[in-house]
């Protein structure tokens, strides 16, 4: 402050033909001195300089699911957001003083800069706060395992009426696996549902009878016959029946777009419409639909794309 007050009083030296305009030439200055100061201390905008948007992991690939956390410039009641045109309903944690969502990016998405774009409505006032800041997406290399496996001819060549059991299978996933419902029902971070290694990861390429399938769009873990397969979150189970290709399978709708497949079960241990909660068991692990010999494959969907089950297990959640 003292180093601001001799700046006011230095002398500003004018020619002699403005010698009589000294004072209020150095008034003048003077005046635009405290101006700017004030303007700089007080007069910063409330707009992107107040907002702070965050991403876990701060590098993001496709295929992986990613928690966006914001903290906004003014206290709110509501926060919504657009991601690679998704719908973001947005959580508040009051230990943490932010909002967050969960989402992912496709595995189909390219390499390039994507805009998450949100909206608040601010507790007082009508005049909803926007703010939009733009993402690096990188291209992971997905391990291009061609694994030769030898399934049953029939989920390969199915004749008419095996056909139409995959049809209507197909349909059942179509109805069930693109819902979005409003309200999340997970808490905290998402757990393994079963203690075993992994025998397959996820964007691996599958070749079933010599003919190329597409990208695995899970992981498999290495279980025998009758383990137990638990909830990897709080959730309701949306689907608990045999699917032509999945075989027994369970689906826990989480909220918001966000489901976790379990498939190739030997036995249910819930049924559909029952709340379930991490670590809770749901059912055994088998062989039965399209499977090479026993094994547990999970799946993790958001917003009807399938995403990096393992990488989800490494996000630190509220």
């Amino acid at each position: 402050m003292l180093r601001f007050k001799s700046m006011l009083n230095l002398k500003w030296q004018s020619p002699p033909s403005l010698r009589h305009h000294t004072i209020s030439a150095r008034n003048c200055s003077g005046i635009a001195l405290v101006t700017f100061f004030f303007c700089t201390l007080f007069a910063l905008p409330a707009s992107a300089a107040t907002w702070t948007v965050t991403s876990q992991p701060p590098r993001l690939v496709n295929g992986a699911p990613v928690l966006f956390q914001v903290k906004p410039p003014a206290k709110l009641n509501s926060l919504t957001g657009t991601w690679l045109t998704h719908q973001l309903t947005f959580s508040y944690d009051a230990i943490s003083k932010t909002w967050f969502a969960l989402a992912g990016v496709l595995f189909e998405t390219t390499p390039g800069q994507y805009a998450i774009e949100l909206t608040g409505q601010p507790a007082t006032g009508k005049t909803p706060l926007t703010f939009t800041r733009k993402f690096a997406v990188a291209h992971f290399p997905y391990p291009q395992i061609k694994a030769q496996l030898t399934v049953e001819k029939k989920f390969t060549e199915p004749n008419p009426e095996q056909l139409q059991q995959a049809e209507e299978s197909n349909k059942i996933k179509q109805d069930y696996l693109n819902r979005v419902t409003a309200d999340r029902e997970w808490d905290g971070n998402f757990a393994a549902p079963a203690e075993a290694a992994i025998s397959d990861v996820y964007g691996s390429q599958r070749i079933f009878n010599g003919k190329a399938q597409r990208e695995h769009q899970g992981v498999d873990f290495r279980v025998p016959t009758g383990t137990p397969v638990v909830a990897m979150n709080s959730g309701t189970v949306l689907l608990a029946r045999f699917l032509y290709y999945e075989g027994n399978c369970v689906v826990i709708d989480h909220g918001q777009g966000l489901l976790t497949l379990y498939f190739h079960l030997s036995e249910f241990k819930v049924k559909e419409g029952d709340v379930v909660k991490r670590g809770q068991e749901i059912g055994l692990s088998g062989g039965t639909g399209r499977a090479t010999g026993p094994h547990l494959h999970v799946g993790v969907r958001w917003q009807g794309k399938y995403l990096d089950p393992a990488r989800l297990f490494e996000l630190r959640l509220p």
